[in-house]
């Protein structure tokens, strides 16, 4: 098998930045993210490549109440799109002979006393039934709470730092969701496991790793892994959160945060530009050889999972098979979306007023269905009012967005 540094080779030079088209003009896709505003976000940045070239546009504020639309590229915390990243990166110390996709995670992790049945593979696909640290929904309606992420307690406390291994540990405390293998379900601990598992095998933090493999290869100036900094680089559009005090309804800006509460279930800041370079650049082959970018895009039966992707078949109106990962993180969210050969892609930011009760949780499963479809399905997206009107009548393509975590 190849190793990842064959990959690096050609991947600095290979990977083209494509030119937005002199005077491109694509009303259909100002008015999609104009509609997104409108039905109450702040503000959204959108970038897609395609085979008509590059389109760049924002829409609404960069500040609440502000009237400058928000930085075409601005930085924004990308939240679980960072699982991509330290998934790919797995992969290519796979690809290095470090890991093995089938190794027991304890054997690389021995002092967190793992279920020894707990592989590699079953962290990045979310298939190990580890608790998931910021808490567990169940079917039945049961929530089991985890970490303090959201409400005034989030708020006052939001530049606390976490340690990871406190993260695991707090998992660990708790029953676990399913038998190893058994099933699947989302958990951010997964991939708090696979950067302690990056950093015990190379002896280096997954900071210093992901910009060896990934960020410095790519030339991706604008990513970062935070880990505990509390700062983001401008220009930037701002976050969010609103809660009750007293009776009374606050709205804070939540733009700086120490985002160790998360940590690489998505701590990760980056900007649509270099999004779109990396999952292009990914899907293209030239961070992965062949076989693990096939491992990577083998989707688990229950909700088309693969090992940090989602791989949706999205159906034949609306562009088949697309490859992705969104994320959010108090008033900050991302969208990637790709072709499985990285010619056609779809990367967003919106900045928002989040809450405990996730009220814009609705109109964002709307609003990635309608970018899916007029980007991958040929310009078939609804128009706001038709998206509702479908919804009542129970017509809403359902297959255009899985119901995804947020973080």
């Amino acid at each position: 098998m190849n190793t990842t540094q064959d990959f690096q080779v050609a991947t600095a030079a290979s990977v083209a930045v494509p030119q937005a088209t002199a005077g491109q003009d694509r009303p259909e896709l100002q008015k999609v993210i104009q509609d997104i505003v409108d039905s109450g976000f702040v503000g959204v940045q959108l970038r897609v490549n395609d085979e008509r070239g590059e389109w760049v546009g924002s829409a609404g504020a960069a500040e609440l109440g502000g009237d400058e639309k928000p930085p075409p590229n601005g930085h924004h915390r990308i939240g679980s799109n960072t699982k991509t990243f330290i998934a790919t990166l797995v992969l290519q110390l796979v690809a290095e002979g470090k890991i093995g996709l089938d190794d027991p995670a304890a054997n690389h992790l021995p002092e967190f006393g793992l279920d020894e049945r707990i592989t590699v593979r079953m962290l990045l696909q979310h298939t190990s039934g580890v608790f998931n640290f910021t808490g567990e929904f169940y079917e039945d309606g049961t929530v089991v709470p985890g970490i303090i992420w959201s409400g005034q307690e989030w708020v006052d406390n939001r530049f606390k730092t976490y340690q990871p291994e406190e993260l695991v540990r707090l998992a660990l405390s708790k029953p676990a969701r399913f038998e190893p293998g058994a099933d699947w379900s989302y958990s951010n601990t997964n991939y708090v496991l696979a950067r302690l598992l990056i950093e015990k095998v190379t002896g280096r933090s997954y900071a210093e790793e992901m910009q060896r493999l990934i960020l410095e290869p790519l030339g991706l100036r604008d990513t970062v892994a935070p880990t505990t900094e509390s700062e983001i680089s401008e220009p930037h559009a701002h976050a969010y959160y609103r809660y009750e005090e007293e009776g009374q309804e606050k709205t804070v800006d939540v733009t700086q945060q120490n985002p160790s509460w998360i940590s690489s279930g998505g701590d990760m800041i980056s900007t649509t530009q270099d999004l779109h370079t990396f999952i292009s650049a990914l899907m293209a082959g030239k961070l992965l050889p062949p076989p693990l970018l096939a491992e990577m895009c083998d989707p688990h039966p229950k909700v088309g999972y693969g090992l940090g992707v989602f791989v949706q078949d999205t159906g034949p109106n609306n562009g088949g098979t697309i490859i992705t990962h969104n994320g959010g993180i108090s008033g900050h969210a991302a969208l990637m979306y790709s072709t499985p050969d990285g010619s056609k892609t779809l990367t967003a930011a919106l900045n928002y007023v989040d809450d405990a009760t996730m009220s814009l949780a609705v109109e964002f499963q709307k609003a990635t269905q309608r970018l899916v479809k007029e980007v991958f399905g040929g310009g078939q997206a609804e128009s706001a009012g038709e998206a509702s009107k479908a919804d009542e009548a129970g017509e809403t393509d359902e297959a255009a967005e899985p119901a995804q975590p947020t973080n």
